[in-house]
Protein backbone atom coordinates (compact mmCIF):
# COMPACT_ATOMS: atom_id res chain seq x y z
CA UNK A 1 0.00 0.00 0.00
CA UNK A 2 1.62 3.77 -1.31
CA UNK A 3 1.93 6.60 1.23
CA UNK A 4 -1.71 8.01 0.22
CA UNK A 5 -3.25 4.52 1.06
CA UNK A 6 -2.12 4.51 4.26
CA UNK A 7 -3.08 8.31 4.51
CA UNK A 8 -6.55 7.49 3.53
CA UNK A 9 -6.68 4.32 5.92
CA UNK A 10 -5.20 6.87 8.64
CA UNK A 11 -7.74 9.35 8.07
CA UNK A 12 -10.75 6.83 8.15
CA UNK A 13 -9.80 4.86 11.42
CA UNK A 14 -9.17 8.74 13.32
CA UNK A 15 -12.46 9.64 11.91
CA UNK A 16 -14.50 6.89 13.64
CA UNK A 17 -12.93 7.48 16.73
CA UNK A 18 -15.33 7.53 19.40
CA UNK A 19 -16.02 11.43 20.48
CA UNK A 20 -18.32 13.48 21.31
CA UNK A 21 -20.12 15.78 18.46
CA UNK A 22 -20.30 19.71 18.16
CA UNK A 23 -23.71 19.75 20.11
CA UNK A 24 -24.40 22.19 17.12
CA UNK A 25 -24.60 19.63 14.49
CA UNK A 26 -26.74 17.36 16.60
CA UNK A 27 -29.40 20.13 16.65
CA UNK A 28 -29.27 21.02 12.58
CA UNK A 29 -30.26 17.79 12.42
CA UNK A 30 -33.20 17.74 14.80
CA UNK A 31 -34.32 20.84 13.53
CA UNK A 32 -33.97 19.36 9.61
CA UNK A 33 -36.32 16.42 10.63
CA UNK A 34 -39.08 18.56 12.85
CA UNK A 35 -39.17 20.64 9.81
CA UNK A 36 -39.69 17.71 7.63
CA UNK A 37 -42.22 16.26 9.54
CA UNK A 38 -44.39 19.86 9.88
CA UNK A 39 -44.50 19.96 6.21
CA UNK A 40 -46.68 16.60 6.37
CA UNK A 41 -49.49 15.06 7.82
CA UNK A 42 -48.55 11.58 5.56
CA UNK A 43 -48.86 9.04 9.09
CA UNK A 44 -46.24 6.60 6.71
CA UNK A 45 -43.79 9.46 6.49
CA UNK A 46 -44.24 11.07 9.79
CA UNK A 47 -43.07 7.04 11.18
CA UNK A 48 -40.36 6.77 9.16
CA UNK A 49 -39.32 10.00 10.46
CA UNK A 50 -40.09 8.51 14.13
CA UNK A 51 -38.20 5.06 12.95
CA UNK A 52 -34.79 7.26 11.50
CA UNK A 53 -35.31 8.98 14.60
CA UNK A 54 -35.03 6.37 17.09
CA UNK A 55 -32.66 4.71 14.87
CA UNK A 56 -30.11 7.18 15.49
CA UNK A 57 -30.92 7.97 19.40
CA UNK A 58 -30.29 4.23 19.94
CA UNK A 59 -26.97 4.49 17.72
CA UNK A 60 -25.79 7.50 18.86
CA UNK A 61 -26.36 8.55 22.05
CA UNK A 62 -24.05 8.62 25.23
CA UNK A 63 -24.77 6.92 28.74
CA UNK A 64 -25.23 10.37 30.12
CA UNK A 65 -27.77 11.67 32.23
CA UNK A 66 -29.28 13.80 29.38
CA UNK A 67 -29.31 10.45 27.09
CA UNK A 68 -31.96 9.60 29.36
CA UNK A 69 -34.68 12.08 28.42
CA UNK A 70 -35.36 10.99 25.40
CA UNK A 71 -38.04 8.64 26.80
CA UNK A 72 -39.60 11.45 28.66
CA UNK A 73 -40.79 12.73 24.92
CA UNK A 74 -41.58 9.84 23.44
CA UNK A 75 -44.08 9.33 26.15
CA UNK A 76 -45.32 13.09 25.65
CA UNK A 77 -45.66 12.46 21.61
CA UNK A 78 -48.05 9.31 22.71
CA UNK A 79 -49.68 11.86 25.20
CA UNK A 80 -49.83 13.79 22.42
CA UNK A 81 -51.42 11.43 20.03
CA UNK A 82 -53.95 10.30 22.53
CA UNK A 83 -55.44 13.84 23.83
CA UNK A 84 -55.70 14.99 20.23
CA UNK A 85 -58.09 11.99 19.60
CA UNK A 86 -59.65 11.93 22.48
CA UNK A 87 -60.96 16.28 21.95
CA UNK A 88 -62.91 15.13 18.91
CA UNK A 89 -64.59 12.35 20.79
CA UNK A 90 -65.38 15.29 23.59
CA UNK A 91 -66.04 18.11 21.13
CA UNK A 92 -67.06 16.76 18.48
CA UNK A 93 -66.26 15.39 15.45
CA UNK A 94 -69.12 15.28 12.88
CA UNK A 95 -66.96 16.51 9.91
CA UNK A 96 -67.70 13.70 7.10
CA UNK A 97 -70.30 11.62 6.01
CA UNK A 98 -68.79 8.16 7.74
CA UNK A 99 -70.30 8.46 11.34
CA UNK A 100 -68.51 5.67 13.59
CA UNK A 101 -70.26 6.59 17.14
CA UNK A 102 -73.16 9.12 18.32
CA UNK A 103 -72.99 9.92 21.89
CA UNK A 104 -75.62 12.23 23.26
CA UNK A 105 -74.96 15.36 22.82
CA UNK A 106 -74.88 18.04 25.87
CA UNK A 107 -76.38 21.23 25.06
CA UNK A 108 -74.12 24.86 25.39
CA UNK A 109 -75.79 28.25 25.46
CA UNK A 110 -76.09 30.70 22.86
CA UNK A 111 -72.44 32.37 23.76
CA UNK A 112 -70.69 29.21 22.53
CA UNK A 113 -72.57 28.98 19.32
CA UNK A 114 -69.81 26.81 17.38
CA UNK A 115 -68.64 24.22 19.79
CA UNK A 116 -70.40 20.68 20.58
CA UNK A 117 -69.93 18.60 23.46
CA UNK A 118 -69.71 14.92 22.27
CA UNK A 119 -72.46 14.23 19.49
CA UNK A 120 -71.63 12.46 16.77
CA UNK A 121 -68.41 11.19 15.68
CA UNK A 122 -66.93 10.70 11.95
CA UNK A 123 -63.91 8.79 10.46
CA UNK A 124 -62.55 11.92 8.91
CA UNK A 125 -62.77 13.94 11.86
CA UNK A 126 -60.69 10.86 13.84
CA UNK A 127 -58.22 10.60 10.85
CA UNK A 128 -57.66 13.97 11.41
CA UNK A 129 -56.55 14.29 14.95
CA UNK A 130 -54.55 11.51 14.07
CA UNK A 131 -52.73 13.10 11.52
CA UNK A 132 -52.73 16.63 13.71
CA UNK A 133 -51.13 14.87 17.14
CA UNK A 134 -48.77 12.33 15.17
CA UNK A 135 -47.31 15.60 13.30
CA UNK A 136 -46.82 17.29 16.62
CA UNK A 137 -45.95 14.05 18.52
CA UNK A 138 -42.83 13.95 15.43
CA UNK A 139 -41.81 17.17 16.05
CA UNK A 140 -41.71 16.96 19.66
CA UNK A 141 -39.83 13.26 19.67
CA UNK A 142 -37.52 15.09 16.80
CA UNK A 143 -36.96 17.75 19.27
CA UNK A 144 -36.21 15.65 22.53
CA UNK A 145 -33.51 13.62 20.34
CA UNK A 146 -31.35 16.91 20.22
CA UNK A 147 -31.53 17.04 23.86
CA UNK A 148 -30.96 13.54 24.11
CA UNK A 149 -28.05 13.51 21.50
CA UNK A 150 -26.52 16.82 22.18
CA UNK A 151 -24.59 18.13 25.73
CA UNK A 152 -26.56 20.86 26.75
CA UNK A 153 -23.65 22.41 28.74
CA UNK A 154 -20.95 22.12 26.01
CA UNK A 155 -23.60 23.85 23.99
CA UNK A 156 -23.57 26.99 25.93
CA UNK A 157 -19.71 27.55 24.58
CA UNK A 158 -21.02 27.32 21.29
CA UNK A 159 -23.42 30.19 21.29
CA UNK A 160 -22.53 33.41 20.18
CA UNK A 161 -21.58 36.50 22.75
CA UNK A 162 -24.78 37.85 22.00
CA UNK A 163 -26.81 35.23 23.44
CA UNK A 164 -24.43 34.79 26.90
CA UNK A 165 -26.00 36.81 28.68
CA UNK A 166 -29.10 34.63 28.99
CA UNK A 167 -27.26 31.44 28.93
CA UNK A 168 -27.91 30.43 32.47
CA UNK A 169 -31.81 30.53 31.95
CA UNK A 170 -31.16 28.75 28.19
CA UNK A 171 -29.33 25.81 30.06
CA UNK A 172 -31.10 25.52 33.19
CA UNK A 173 -34.39 25.24 30.62
CA UNK A 174 -32.44 22.54 28.37
CA UNK A 175 -31.35 20.44 31.43
CA UNK A 176 -35.10 20.15 32.66
CA UNK A 177 -36.17 16.91 31.23
CA UNK A 178 -32.33 15.41 31.58
CA UNK A 179 -32.78 16.15 35.00
CA UNK A 180 -36.08 14.59 35.47
CA UNK A 181 -34.90 11.59 33.86
CA UNK A 182 -31.45 11.61 36.26
CA UNK A 183 -33.99 11.92 39.68
CA UNK A 184 -36.35 9.37 38.20
CA UNK A 185 -33.67 7.02 38.30
CA UNK A 186 -32.10 7.95 40.85
CA UNK A 187 -35.37 8.05 43.43
CA UNK A 188 -36.69 4.21 41.77
CA UNK A 189 -32.92 2.57 42.26
CA UNK A 190 -33.10 4.36 45.80
CA UNK A 191 -36.89 2.41 46.62
CA UNK A 192 -35.22 -0.45 45.12
CA UNK A 193 -32.78 -0.99 47.85
CA UNK A 194 -34.98 -0.20 50.53
CA UNK A 195 -37.35 -2.54 49.28
CA UNK A 196 -40.35 -0.06 48.79
CA UNK A 197 -41.49 -1.24 45.51
CA UNK A 198 -45.44 -2.19 46.52
CA UNK A 199 -47.89 -0.38 48.50
CA UNK A 200 -51.00 2.04 47.29
CA UNK A 201 -51.24 3.84 43.80
CA UNK A 202 -51.48 7.39 45.60
CA UNK A 203 -48.73 6.22 47.95
CA UNK A 204 -46.09 5.14 44.89
CA UNK A 205 -47.12 8.43 42.83
CA UNK A 206 -46.37 10.68 46.31
CA UNK A 207 -42.82 8.52 47.07
CA UNK A 208 -41.74 8.64 43.54
CA UNK A 209 -43.41 11.98 42.04
CA UNK A 210 -42.45 14.42 44.79
CA UNK A 211 -39.11 13.30 45.30
CA UNK A 212 -38.30 13.46 41.68
CA UNK A 213 -39.65 16.82 40.91
CA UNK A 214 -37.67 18.26 44.20
CA UNK A 215 -34.43 16.59 42.87
CA UNK A 216 -34.62 18.26 39.54
CA UNK A 217 -35.66 20.94 40.67
CA UNK A 218 -32.36 21.47 43.21
CA UNK A 219 -29.95 20.51 41.05
CA UNK A 220 -31.71 22.78 37.75
CA UNK A 221 -31.12 25.68 41.07
CA UNK A 222 -27.65 24.20 41.84
CA UNK A 223 -26.59 24.12 38.01
CA UNK A 224 -27.95 28.14 37.89
CA UNK A 225 -26.30 29.66 40.92
CA UNK A 226 -22.83 27.64 39.89
CA UNK A 227 -23.34 29.54 36.35
CA UNK A 228 -24.06 32.66 38.09
CA UNK A 229 -21.10 32.56 40.50
CA UNK A 230 -18.66 32.10 37.29
CA UNK A 231 -20.01 35.43 35.80
CA UNK A 232 -22.59 33.78 33.68
CA UNK A 233 -25.21 36.33 32.76
CA UNK A 234 -23.89 39.26 33.73
CA UNK A 235 -25.02 42.45 32.58
CA UNK A 236 -22.14 44.05 30.86
CA UNK A 237 -20.87 47.56 31.10
CA UNK A 238 -22.43 48.76 27.97
CA UNK A 239 -24.50 52.37 28.09
CA UNK A 240 -28.15 52.01 28.12
CA UNK A 241 -28.77 53.79 25.13
CA UNK A 242 -26.44 51.00 23.35
CA UNK A 243 -28.75 48.66 25.28
CA UNK A 244 -31.85 50.00 24.04
CA UNK A 245 -30.44 49.82 20.94
CA UNK A 246 -29.27 46.46 20.43
CA UNK A 247 -32.22 45.09 22.30
CA UNK A 248 -34.18 46.44 20.13
CA UNK A 249 -32.57 45.12 16.69
CA UNK A 250 -32.73 42.09 18.15
CA UNK A 251 -36.43 42.00 19.55
CA UNK A 252 -37.67 43.24 15.93
CA UNK A 253 -35.06 40.75 13.92
CA UNK A 254 -36.32 37.94 15.69
CA UNK A 255 -39.84 39.16 14.94
CA UNK A 256 -39.20 38.97 11.80
CA UNK A 257 -37.36 35.46 11.96
CA UNK A 258 -40.78 34.18 13.85
CA UNK A 259 -43.10 35.32 10.50
CA UNK A 260 -40.50 34.80 7.88
CA UNK A 261 -40.27 30.99 9.19
CA UNK A 262 -44.06 30.33 9.88
CA UNK A 263 -44.84 31.89 6.67
CA UNK A 264 -42.16 29.35 5.14
CA UNK A 265 -43.34 26.47 6.85
CA UNK A 266 -47.21 27.35 6.05
CA UNK A 267 -48.02 26.73 2.39
CA UNK A 268 -50.90 29.21 2.50
CA UNK A 269 -49.02 31.90 3.77
CA UNK A 270 -48.34 34.95 0.84
CA UNK A 271 -45.25 34.67 -0.53
CA UNK A 272 -43.91 37.79 0.32
CA UNK A 273 -44.53 37.62 3.64
CA UNK A 274 -42.11 34.32 3.31
CA UNK A 275 -38.65 34.74 2.24
CA UNK A 276 -38.53 38.71 2.31
CA UNK A 277 -39.45 38.82 5.89
CA UNK A 278 -36.91 35.95 6.76
CA UNK A 279 -33.78 37.67 4.55
CA UNK A 280 -34.68 40.99 6.62
CA UNK A 281 -35.41 39.67 10.11
CA UNK A 282 -32.23 37.48 10.08
CA UNK A 283 -30.01 40.37 8.93
CA UNK A 284 -31.23 42.79 11.33
CA UNK A 285 -31.19 39.79 13.99
CA UNK A 286 -27.60 39.57 12.97
CA UNK A 287 -26.82 43.41 13.03
CA UNK A 288 -27.84 43.34 16.99
CA UNK A 289 -26.07 39.70 18.18
CA UNK A 290 -22.66 41.41 16.20
CA UNK A 291 -23.80 44.54 18.47
CA UNK A 292 -24.41 42.68 21.43
CA UNK A 293 -21.47 40.46 20.93
CA UNK A 294 -19.01 43.64 21.04
CA UNK A 295 -19.63 44.56 23.98
CA UNK A 296 -19.08 40.57 26.09
CA UNK A 297 -15.72 39.33 26.88
CA UNK A 298 -15.14 35.86 26.92
CA UNK A 299 -12.52 32.57 26.82
CA UNK A 300 -12.92 29.27 26.29
CA UNK A 301 -11.06 26.36 27.25
CA UNK A 302 -10.80 23.73 24.34
CA UNK A 303 -13.82 25.31 22.09
CA UNK A 304 -15.42 22.63 19.80
CA UNK A 305 -14.18 22.69 16.20
CA UNK A 306 -17.01 21.74 13.11
CA UNK A 307 -14.95 18.46 11.17
CA UNK A 308 -16.17 16.29 8.40
CA UNK A 309 -18.25 14.48 10.70
CA UNK A 310 -20.08 17.14 11.99
CA UNK A 311 -20.58 18.72 8.58
CA UNK A 312 -22.34 15.41 7.49
CA UNK A 313 -24.41 15.14 10.27
CA UNK A 314 -25.82 18.55 9.93
CA UNK A 315 -25.83 18.21 5.60
CA UNK A 316 -28.54 15.32 6.04
CA UNK A 317 -31.14 17.10 8.81
CA UNK A 318 -30.71 19.67 6.20
CA UNK A 319 -31.16 17.45 3.12
CA UNK A 320 -34.39 16.21 4.69
CA UNK A 321 -36.00 19.09 4.94
CA UNK A 322 -34.97 20.41 1.63
CA UNK A 323 -36.53 17.16 0.07
CA UNK A 324 -39.68 17.41 2.09
CA UNK A 325 -39.94 21.03 0.85
CA UNK A 326 -39.08 20.09 -2.84
CA UNK A 327 -41.89 17.53 -2.60
CA UNK A 328 -44.24 19.87 -1.53
CA UNK A 329 -44.38 21.80 -5.14
CA UNK A 330 -44.22 18.52 -6.79
CA UNK A 331 -46.01 16.40 -5.23
CA UNK A 332 -48.26 17.95 -2.20
CA UNK A 333 -50.75 15.13 -2.14
CA UNK A 334 -48.80 12.45 -0.92
CA UNK A 335 -47.52 14.55 1.83
CA UNK A 336 -51.15 15.80 2.70
CA UNK A 337 -53.39 12.79 2.28
CA UNK A 338 -57.03 14.22 1.97
CA UNK A 339 -59.70 13.47 4.62
CA UNK A 340 -62.90 13.88 2.06
CA UNK A 341 -62.22 10.40 0.41
CA UNK A 342 -60.92 7.59 2.67
CA UNK A 343 -58.33 5.45 1.53
CA UNK A 344 -54.78 4.49 2.32
CA UNK A 345 -52.43 7.40 2.18
CA UNK A 346 -50.45 7.30 -1.03
CA UNK A 347 -46.06 7.14 -0.64
CA UNK A 348 -43.75 7.95 -3.11
CA UNK A 349 -40.38 7.25 -3.32
CA UNK A 350 -39.09 11.04 -3.60
CA UNK A 351 -39.91 12.05 -0.15
CA UNK A 352 -39.01 8.90 1.42
CA UNK A 353 -35.56 8.78 0.14
CA UNK A 354 -35.59 11.82 0.98
CA UNK A 355 -36.29 11.05 4.95
CA UNK A 356 -34.09 7.94 4.91
CA UNK A 357 -30.71 10.46 4.38
CA UNK A 358 -31.79 11.19 8.07
CA UNK A 359 -30.26 7.88 9.36
CA UNK A 360 -26.62 8.56 7.81
CA UNK A 361 -25.34 9.76 10.93
CA UNK A 362 -25.94 6.51 12.27
CA UNK A 363 -23.97 5.16 9.92
CA UNK A 364 -21.69 7.94 8.79
CA UNK A 365 -20.81 9.72 12.67
CA UNK A 366 -18.11 8.59 15.21
CA UNK A 367 -19.29 7.18 18.09
CA UNK A 368 -19.90 8.49 21.47
CA UNK A 369 -17.06 8.34 23.80
CA UNK A 370 -17.87 5.90 27.01
CA UNK A 371 -16.46 6.25 30.25
CA UNK A 372 -14.35 2.83 29.89
CA UNK A 373 -12.65 4.68 27.11
CA UNK A 374 -11.32 7.50 29.09
CA UNK A 375 -9.64 4.49 31.92
CA UNK A 376 -7.85 2.32 30.00
CA UNK A 377 -8.23 -1.81 31.17
CA UNK A 378 -5.80 -3.00 33.51
CA UNK A 379 -3.25 -5.96 32.36
CA UNK A 380 -2.46 -8.59 35.19
CA UNK A 381 -1.57 -7.39 38.07
CA UNK A 382 -4.03 -4.32 38.19
CA UNK A 383 -1.67 -2.02 36.03
CA UNK A 384 -2.79 -0.15 32.98
CA UNK A 385 -1.72 -1.65 29.55
CA UNK A 386 -0.58 1.59 28.33
CA UNK A 387 2.11 2.03 31.36
CA UNK A 388 5.64 2.17 30.13
CA UNK A 389 7.65 -1.08 31.33
CA UNK A 390 10.21 1.17 33.54
CA UNK A 391 7.47 2.72 35.13
CA UNK A 392 5.77 -1.20 35.82
CA UNK A 393 8.96 -2.08 37.18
Amino acid sequence: MGAPGRRATAWAGGYFLPRDLHPGAWWIWTLGLAVAASRTTNPWLLLTILAVVCFVVIARRSEAPWALAFRIYFGLGVLIVVFRVGFRFVFGGAEGSTILLTFPEIPLPAWAAGIRLFGAVSAESLLGGLYDGLRLATMVICLGAGNALANPKRLLKAMPPALYEVGTAVIVALSVFPQLAESALRVRRARRLRGGTTGKRMHVLRTIVIPVLEDALDRSLHLAASMDSRGYGRAGTARRRARFTTGLLMIVGLIGVCVGVYATLDGTTPRFLAFPVLASGTVVAMLGFRLAGRRVRRTRYRPDRWRPAEIVVAASGVAVAAAMFATSDVDPTNLNPSLTDLSWPLLSWTPLCGVLVGVLPALLSPPPETPHDHHPPAAAGGIPENVPERVRA
